[in-house]
């Protein structure tokens, strides 16, 4: 086992506990050890890390080419500071170890912003926000969430999610299955297998509406709201800055509406409706 490896394995280990335990202490990154000094910013192309399984904000189009809110935004971010951008496909969990490695110079995966995650790699400022919500069986009566909070009772979660957190902290009587993505969290569901998902508001509505028969939805909220925000590796400033002007410019500039636009714009209808917050009004 080469040096990356082990290197790679330690960080995604220590992740894992820092996702279990508030007392983990502060993992130093790669760079930092070495005494390099950061500045991704001299680079003519930059690396970003997705998982391209989370359409429309990443995937992939019918080409199998990357595609979606994420993949536009840091194409956009990347004309305006003249860089090329390149999106390599990492599955979710393995997207932070890729940073502090070296492998990726950011990632951009509908990433919350987390305490946890602090330790580890810095964040942009927050481009977006999201609540957590349920997409439950059909014919059960759940009111609330603490409802799943008993013996007997199964959730699915996206392994590394903060739903898959959510759930681990404060829904310990029921079981509680992770599993690597999305899709197979709503299969559990909409099989009977789970009595409910548990991920952000958007994704819950989006695969309530293709599962009409089989799910239902619990929209009701009960957590704070969750940012979202580009990682990039501890002390890498002048990268971090970069991203806080361009998100500051492009909500000015309406980019994220014309993201809405084309990627979003019925489900921003749905928000609407329901009286929910849109993702992208971040104050």
């Amino acid at each position: 086992m080469n040096r990356r490896t082990l290197i790679a394995l330690a960080v995604a280990g220590a992740l894992v506990l820092g996702g279990c335990s508030e007392s983990t202490q502060p993992q130093k990154n790669t760079a930092q050890s070495s005494g390099q000094n950061l500045d991704t910013m001299e680079k003519t192309t930059l690396t970003v890390g997705m998982e391209l399984a989370y359409p429309p904000f990443e995937g992939k189009d019918s080409s199998g080419n990357p595609a979606g809110v994420s993949v536009d935004f840091m194409r956009d971010f990347g004309k305006s500071i003249g860089k090329e951008i390149r999106i390599e496909n990492i599955a979710f969990d393995g997207l932070i170890p890729a940073l502090v490695t070296g492998k990726v110079d950011m990632v951009m995966s509908s990433m919350t912003v987390t305490d946890a995650r602090r330790e580890t790699v810095d964040f942009s400022k927050p481009y977006a926000n999201a609540m957590l919500a349920l997409l439950t069986k059909k014919d059960d009566a759940l009111k609330s969430v603490d409802d799943l909070n008993a013996e007997g009772r199964t959730i699915a979660a996206k392994i590394g999610s903060t739903g898959h957190l959510f759930a681990q902290k404060h829904l310990t009587k029921a079981k509680v299955r992770a599993l690597a993505d999305e899709s197979a969290c709503v299969m559990e569901v909409a099989s009977g297998k789970a009595d409910a998902f548990i991920y952000d508001q958007l994704t819950i509505y989006r695969n309530w509406q293709r599962n009409p028969d089989t799910t239902n939805a619990l929209f009701i909220a009960f957590q704070d709201v969750e940012p979202w925000g580009v990682a990039v590796r501890k002390g890498d400033t002048k990268l971090r800055e970069a991203l806080d002007k361009f998100i500051a410019d492009y909500r000015a500039d309406g980019g994220f509406e014309r993201l809405t636009e084309k990627h979003l714009a019925k489900e921003k209808a749905a928000f609407e409706k329901l009286g929910f917050k849109w993702f992208f009004d971040v104050q």
